[in-house]
């Protein structure tokens, strides 16, 4: 995986998220997200 920043990583989330194709994909970077503490959608 590239190194992105945080926004970046946030957004491909949730562009991920809308296709729904890269199951894999998705669960990478969820993982990095969690690691960072970010919260990709807001409550």
């Amino acid at each position: 995986m590239k190194i992105m920043s945080n926004e970046q990583l946030v957004v491909s989330y949730r562009d991920a998220m809308k296709s729904g194709t890269e199951k894999e994909w998705i669960q990478v970077l969820k993982d990095e997200i969690q690691r960072r503490g970010l919260r990709p959608f807001k409550k």
